[in-house]
């Protein structure tokens, strides 16, 4: 079998031939599915061994005592060839990883050969395709967990221990100094726990994504924001509990602890920073200073980790292999989510490139799997992922309902939020043949500011007396993203014409659900807010493009930016990631330009998925990419669009500005005008339908496989391959 090893020496590292281990007794064997590597721990032994003597010395002043030690008792001689044979032989490493159980020892009566474990220890849960893993050093994983997710159980169960030291309470506060890793896992184990956290990193992609996984505020340690949001969420008495998941050599974590504690306050060592704690500040807070070791209680114990010891419950509740279970059980209900955590999954067989990239900085990542030859989701990923585009059954029970040519639509808005109110609603406050009737809103006053903004007729609170109401023709859905899908089938139920902003559906589920209602009511006045495809100046460069004959490539940068802090589209638990809620704008644009549904989705992100590369493919072989990028200059334009095919290009400058080179070359007009992106005219074509009974702006079809897509992206970065949209029949 083959497994990763070092030489502490040299630093050389390598993809080894070994044999496979013996299957002892108090232990099963485990075929390997995933490994992780810790960034921190990992790289840290990876740097020293490519240090020079003096260099491995100064970093590890503990080995040079052992071996000043081992010089007065044995003597120089005999200490230098022990030191050096052991420098000079191959190191393991990897201590978390999730497999298939091969082979059970004699004594072990909880799982047998063919189930799927978590393992931890640096001596047992090794990168290499087989390890024999003792009793108290595996769990069952859950059922759905899958294996890539279950990898990171022994980092999850550090990062546990750790929050078990300190001791939260509901309602607490709790500072985390080093948002890598263990630091992200802290912070999301601290939310679940109903602790307000605040993050501190030098990295702002770290702090953006520990937000996003329910810190509260996050921030550089020499900024004021962090001692500014302390202050604001303690009322200025610091905080309960400091917990320190930084490494290196300085100092500021352990000052910055005592600075931003409360009197009294507790402050936990996860990580290995450097401890020169200041007396007097310490003293004063009379702060209490705790270390974590490791796993939980067990850890280097050989009678609990080699022999299966388990310790008494009554007396040592949370030990080494249950802190696993808990942690694999909070992943399992989703509780906390690694998944944003995978900066990148290497094949076993690149483990060498992929310690060098990390070492070099080339390839910056907090948490990094191995993938190995024969893994329990291998064959699923080798033939790509399918996501099935359900099918639209139009059933008989609402008729169309055509007005007459000099009758106003009534229309009900749900929602009164920024979007309606500054690019719909203005829209069609003064246009002719529509009658703004009611508006909706959870609560009295925004829908009162509503109503006397834009001349709505009423006002109200209750969603069940305006689709009960006979006289309103369409509803509007404008509301946050995770009530879309329920909104839309609660109208379209109601015999109702829906326009819903994007996204129609968050996931699967939901877009059956919508799709449900259709069939079951026999409604299918469904239009989602896709506006880009009606924009003039993209209508009248696709005009100038004229037909095509051969495939298409087509390249779309998106430059998002970066949302603000406390914006509700970082809460990807409810409201769905950001690309999921608006990334059906691009698919739908690229589709409406290449005519026709993509077949195939993959996806690939930079750390933290910050930035998407999303590349679709059509039935004519044509390709559609697009950039979905938060990290640009705010000054470069947001939207690009460049479309290639015999020989023509079309390219549109963020909606101002379109051009098309070819035999006959077309520039629209350079002078400076407002930005029109299609929302005036998709809302007049909208309400023509309604008026006439005729089409919808938007087959139905057309909505559904754009949102399958849009959600295929979140599989796509999930499994690593193209998936494949198979629509159902």
């Amino acid at each position: 079998m083959k497994q990763v090893v070092q030489n502490y020496k040299n630093g050389e590292l390598a993809v080894l031939e070994v044999p496979v281990p013996g299957c002892k007794p108090g232990g099963v064997l485990v075929r390997t599915a995933y490994s992780l590597i810790s960034t921190g721990t990992e790289l840290m032994k990876v740097s020293e061994a490519g240090m020079s003597m003096l260099g491995k010395a100064r970093s590890r002043p503990d080995q040079v005592a052992k071996v000043v030690q081992s010089v007065a008792t044995n003597g120089l001689p005999a200490t230098y060839r022990k030191v050096m044979g052991k420098l000079d032989s191959y190191t393991p490493l990897g201590y978390s990883l999730c497999g298939v159980v091969e082979q059970v020892g004699t004594g072990i009566d909880d799982v047998k050969a063919g189930d799927l474990v978590a393992c931890a220890g640096n001596e047992h849960a090794l990168h290499a395709e087989l390890n024999w893993v003792p009793k108290n050093l595996y769990t069952p994983v859950p059922d759905g967990l899958a294996p890539r997710h279950a990898a990171f159980g022994t980092v999850g169960s550090i990062a546990m221990q750790g929050v078990r030291r300190g001791e939260p309470q509901l309602g607490d506060v709790a500072l985390v100094i080093g948002l890598g890793l263990i630091g992200q896992l802290v912070v999301q184990l601290l939310a679940a726990s109903g602790v307000r956290v605040i993050g501190v990193d030098p990295d702002p992609v770290r702090c953006e994504l520990a937000e996003r996984l329910g810190a509260a505020a996050c921030g550089d340690p020499a900024s004021a924001a962090v001692e500014n949001s302390v202050a604001e969420l303690t009322g200025g008495h610091g905080v309960d509990q400091v917990y320190l998941a930084a490494g290196g050599g300085s100092n500021q974590p352990v000052e910055l602890a005592a600075r931003l504690s409360r009197d009294r306050g507790r402050v936990v060592d996860i990580g290995k920073c450097r401890l020169d704690l200041p007396w007097n500040a310490y003293y004063e807070k009379e702060l209490d200073v705790r270390f974590s070791r490791s796993y939980g209680p067990g850890r280097y114990d050989p009678e609990y980790e080699l022999e299966g010891r388990d310790y008494p419950i009554g007396y040592v509740r949370w030990t080494e292999r249950r802190n696993l279970a808990c942690f694999l059980d909070l992943l399992a209900r989703g509780r906390v989510d690694v998944e944003p955590l995978v900066s990148h999954t290497a094949d076993f067989a690149d483990a060498v490139e992929t310690y060098q990239r990390l070492k070099d900085g080339d390839l910056k990542a907090v948490a990094v799997l191995f993938r190995y030859p024969g893994h329990p989701d291998h064959a699923v990923e080798a033939e790509a992922p399918v996501v099935a585009v359900p099918a639209v059954r139009r059933g008989g029970g609402v008729s169309t309902r055509a007005r007459y040519a000099n009758a106003s639509v009534r229309l009900a808005f749900v929602g009164a939020g920024n979007y309606a109110t500054s690019m719909l609603l203005p829209h069609l406050e003064r246009r002719d043949g529509v009658e703004l009737a009611t508006v909706v809103t959870t609560t009295a006053l925004s829908a009162a500011n509503a109503k006397r903004k834009f001349g709505f007729a009423e006002a109200t609170t209750d969603l069940d007396a305006v689709l009960g109401d006979p006289s309103i023709d369409a509803v509007f859905v404008v509301t946050r993203h995770s009530s879309h899908a329920e909104l839309t089938q609660r109208a379209l139920r109601a015999g109702k014409a829906v326009f819903v902003e994007k996204p129609l559906a968050l996931n699967q589920d939901e877009l059956s659900g919508v799709l449900a209602a259709v069939e079951e009511s026999g409604n299918d006045r469904l239009q989602v807010g896709f506006n880009r495809r009606f924009a003039p100046l993209l209508q009248e460069a696709r005009k100038r493009f004229g037909a095509r004959t051969g495939p298409a490539s087509l390249r779309y940068l998106v430059n998002a930016g970066r949302l603000e802090h406390g914006s509700w589209y970082l809460r990807q638990g409810t409201e769905g990631t950001r690309f999921a809620g608006e990334g059906g704008h691009f698919i739908d644009t690229a589709s409406w330009l290449l005519e026709a549904d993509p077949v195939s989705v993959y996806a690939v992100a930079t750390p933290g998925n910050e930035d998407l590369q999303v590349v679709l493919r059509y039935p004519d072989g044509s390709t559609a990419t697009i950039a979905y990028v938060t990290t640009g200059s705010p000054g470069f334009p947001k939207e690009t669009l460049d479309l290639i095919a015999d020989g023509k290009v079309l390219r549109l400058d963020d909606f101002v500005r379109a051009a098309v080179y070819g035999p006959q070359r077309w520039v629209s007009s350079r002078l400076p005008k407002a930005r029109d992106k299609g929302q005036s005219a998709e809302l007049s074509a909208f309400i023509k339908a309604v008026r006439t009974g005729g089409p919808m702006p938007v087959p139905l079809e057309s909505l559904v496989a754009t949102t399958a897509a849009t959600l295929a992206v979140q599989a796509g970065l999930a499994g690593g391959a193209p998936v494949t949209l198979a629509r159902a029949r």
